[in-house]
């Protein structure tokens, strides 16, 4: 039995786990490296990006985004305005909070420093996946799931 629901935790959580452990592998690239050297500035850009991978998976996972085919449908119990507003932008929420908090940390290193400048590219990825929420509230693309309703 402990087999069974092992192998249904890899498969049902298969994605998450292969992107967290390319993005341990790029921190760990670039914990190595020298940033000051192709290679090295490509690992830090590569943590950032391969962040909003992660967060791009899990947050859709767990967070909602009314109008979003990708986003998790919360429970319709919720249905006071304040508790409907929070559900139905938790995952706007969720990334401007965080978004935030990545911006701080940002502000208040040195920017120049090897992880000051991947903690800046994180804070421009995190500012793009803000963006393509929002883009994709109004906008369509043809042949995606949003446009089909």
């Amino acid at each position: 039995m402990f087999q069974r629901h092992q192998q249904s935790f890899l498969r049902e959580h298969s994605l998450s786990i292969a992107a967290i452990s390319i993005l341990l592998m790029w921190i760990v690239l670039y914990s190595a490296s020298d940033p000051s050297k192709h290679l090295g500035s490509f690992y830090g850009n590569a943590i950032a990006d391969w962040l909003g991978v992660v967060v791009t998976v899990l947050a859709t996972k767990y967070f909602y985004e009314r109008g979003s085919a990708e986003s998790f449908e919360p429970p319709h119990r919720l249905l006071r305005p304040v508790w409907g507003l929070l559900r139905d932008h938790s995952l706007s929420i969720f990334l401007v909070i965080t978004g935030l908090g990545w911006t701080a940390l940002y502000v208040h290193m040195d920017c120049q420093a090897k992880w000051g400048q991947v903690v800046g590219n994180i804070v421009s990825e995190w500012t793009q996946v803000f963006g393509l929420v929002l883009l994709t509230k109004r906008l369509i693309e043809r042949g995606s799931k949003e446009s089909a309703k």
